[in-house]
């Protein structure tokens, strides 16, 4: 490589860079920066520090590994620190003292990456570990380091079209270098050969970036299986490629392991075979647990098998791990639906809200009617209706349309198509629940438990309990031990018919009707609330909505609130507006701080700033993130504070939304206007004012960063 990815300059030893990791990681990020690999200090730390809080990069052993992708970074980089004092990085047996910060470019090419992925596998060799820590300067680290490097830049520069497969041990740090190149790691034993005796296993690992612990999890757990006689092949699905494994040693293995964070290219390879599941630094830390699990599920004729058909897409599959946490997994599987749901919600709802701005609010009462018995040479011209019904002109109670002729029509047209998509909200729901806890086979009865829920009037609710019963269900029956004959048959066509039924007949005998009470009763206590009641439920969504900035419990409020616009009451629909308004404030907060106090914010954070206006103006409150990842302590309770006024307020005002998104792009579905404005006005500067406060109180220490700014 011309440009090799370490230099003197990027190197501290025996340093102490501060006490914490945000502190370790601006210094050796500063250091990119001066070496003139990296052109923006914050830029960089905010993406480092936005991976840090995905899963902490702390290794057994006193490594650490913060790593990132970044607009900021010019070439692929690295900065090692030997600490002294150690740091904390979030490894269960200790702070580290070894930090290795990678740096990628956004777009950066493969071979690039595939050099930090070597990195990355000789992380898990001892002798190399131990031989950084007895570098007596920084120019030997740097050849320690280029050492491991230099076998993956030939056998970059020298690989031809066709991929080939390694034989590594662990040790051989070329072969690493080679196994990073293809992106499949083999460890095979060397007395059993073909025997029967070894087990045959097959692994897929997968990290969030793919950058680094893809490949220390592939090599753990090829060292792990050579010690052990067992014959693995790993499946890295990282940023460097993957080469799939060969179908034939899918087939021939005895069970799969899936060490990911994220979902799992093309599962459905794996169908049938029996599975363990975890996440990438259980494979690097503890690969002998990982494995005796897997051998143990191969010899267990009723452990749980990977679901779907072999011919799976690419979409990464849904189902619990069966290592992982009961609670996480309901929990995912529940984000799962909602994630599915909130497109219906949005077009549905924006299209309701576009049918009263061209109808008229009372398009509400009778739009099936128009749709189906006007047409474009049929407009409708003075309608009267009564009861959802339309009358003769005249009748007794009844009350005249506020609009006719072709915007009347369009209208209703546009009402009934957002209906449409709102119908499939509950099902929708209902459905990818299920299918987040048992993938695929999950879908059938999922879907239908959820069309049951709203037969028979128990909404949301009736919803969530038949995804959840669906799916465990069906997780379930995917652990029969059935003939291979019969094995073909089960995803396509028994558990979707068996699944089905038991739902059905448990929705219809024993849990719709109290599903559908408890629906009542809560559309009926939310019609009850008055007053004070209402402002404190107000600052409870607002709370929720600003607390992690489109997270779960932001995502937890938000469905809360699409559900009620399926009651359609004024209780609903000053929920709906509370939640909006509430998830507005903090990007629009942040922006208004970045020109209140710009010298509070680092220029990365005043260009974030611009955008946020416009992110926030449109309900997106993921555009605060950028913020809260570089500073929540003082950032998230400063948003909290005013989307909580901001909750208190629409309430107070008693302002209602049609719309389920938009923000102020859809005020003609909002009533009244006015109120939903000065909520979000108040909400915003209360915002502002406590985050300008929380950071100026900090500015006597911010000498200490300061010269890394300035030379960026």
């Amino acid at each position: 490589m011309n440009n090799p990815i370490i230099e003197t300059a990027t190197v501290r030893l025996d340093a102490d860079l501060g006490g914490s990791k945000e502190e370790v990681i601006r210094s050796l990020a500063g250091a990119l920066v001066d070496a003139g690999r990296a052109h923006d200090l914050d830029t960089m730390v905010t993406d480092l520090l936005a991976r840090e809080a995905k899963a902490a990069t702390g290794m057994k052993g006193g490594i650490a590994i913060p790593h990132c992708k970044s607009e900021a970074v010019d070439q692929p980089s690295l900065g090692f620190a030997r600490l002294d004092p150690a740091v904390d990085f979030g490894a269960k047996d200790g702070p580290a003292d070894l930090v290795f910060l990678i740096g990628a470019p956004a777009g950066g090419g493969k071979e690039h990456l595939k050099l930090l992925a070597t990195l990355a596998r000789n992380l898990v060799r001892s002798e190399f570990v131990a031989a950084l820590r007895a570098a007596a300067t920084p120019e030997e680290a740097v050849d320690v380091i280029q050492g491991v490097l230099t076998p993956a830049e030939e056998a970059s520069s020298s690989s031809s079209s066709t991929p080939t497969t390694s034989h590594q041990s662990g040790a051989a740090a070329g072969a690493a270098g080679a196994a990073a190149t293809t992106g499949v790691a083999t460890a095979t034993s060397g007395g059993s050969g073909g025997g029967g005796s070894t087990t045959r296993l097959v692994a897929v690992t997968a990290c969030p970036t793919g950058i680094a612990h893809t490949y220390m999890a592939a090599d753990s757990l090829a060292q792990a299986a050579t010690a052990r006689g067992i014959d693995l092949q790993v499946e890295t699905q990282g940023s460097a490629g993957a080469t799939p494994l060969d179908p034939a040693v899918i087939e021939a293995a005895d069970a799969v392991v899936f060490a990911t964070d994220v979902g799992v290219r093309d599962r459905g390879r794996f169908a049938g075979k029996p599975v363990v599941e975890y996440g990438v630094k259980k494979a690097i830390d503890a690969p002998e647990e990982v494995l005796d699990d897997a051998v143990a599920a191969a010899r267990n004729p009723n452990a749980r098998t990977v679901t779907g058909d072999s011919g799976g897409s690419g979409a990464e599959a849904g189902g619990s791990g069966a290592n992982e946490h009961w609670a996480r997994g309901l929990q995912r599987a529940v984000m799962t639906g909602v994630s599915y749901m909130i497109p219906f919600v949005a077009a549905g709802g924006l299209l309701m809200a576009l049918g009263f701005l061209f109808g008229g609010y009372d398009v509400a009462y009778v739009w099936q009617s128009l749709a189906t018995d006007f047409s474009l040479t049929d407009l409708p011209g003075e309608i009267w209706a009564l009861d959802g019904e339309i009358v003769t002109a005249g009748t007794a109670g009844a009350e005249v349309l506020s609009r006719t002729g072709l915007s009347l029509y369009i209208g209703a047209v546009l009402f009934a198509i957002g209906q449409a998509a709102m119908g499939f909200m509950i099902a929708v729901l209902s459905g990818y629940i299920a299918y987040g806890l048992a993938d695929r086979p999950g879908l059938a009865p999922g879907f239908v438990g959820g069309a049951i829920a709203v037969s028979l009037d128990a909404g949301f609710i009736g919803a969530l309990i038949t995804g959840i019963v669906a799916g465990y269900l069906v997780r379930w029956m995917t652990s029969w031990n059935v003939p291979r004959w019969l094995a073909g048959l089960m995803p396509v066509v028994l558990i979707p018919l068996l699944g089905s039924l038991v739902i059905g007949l448990l929705m219809f005998l024993l849990l719709g009707r109290p599903l559908a009470a408890v629906s009542e009763g809560l559309e009926s206590w939310l019609n009850g609330m008055t007053g004070s009641s209402m402002i404190v439920l107000g600052v409870v969504l607002g709370l929720m909505m600003c607390f992690d900035l489109g997270g779960p419990v932001n995502k937890a409020a938000y469905t809360f609130a699409t559900a009620g616009l399926a009651i359609d009451n004024a209780a609903s629909l000053k929920i709906m507006a509370a939640v909006m308004a509430a998830g507005m404030v903090p990007p629009l907060a942040m922006a208004l701080a970045t020109v209140v106090r710009a010298r509070l914010f680092s220029e990365a954070e005043r260009e974030n700033g611009r955008a946020a206006f416009l992110l926030g103006a449109s309900f997106i409150t993921e555009g605060a993130i950028p913020f809260a990842a570089a500073d929540p302590l003082r950032v998230i309770p400063s948003m909290m504070a005013g989307g909580a006024v901001t909750g208190a307020l629409i309430m107070a005002f008693s302002v209602e939304s049609y719309a389920p998104h938009g923000g102020i792009f859809v005020l003609f579905a909002i009533n009244p206007v006015w109120g939903y404005l000065v909520a979000i006005g108040a909400g915003m500067l209360v915002s502002c004012a406590a985050v300008v406060i929380a950071k100026s109180a900090r500015r006597a220490p911010a000498p200490a960063v300061a010269p890394a700014t300035v030379a960026a």
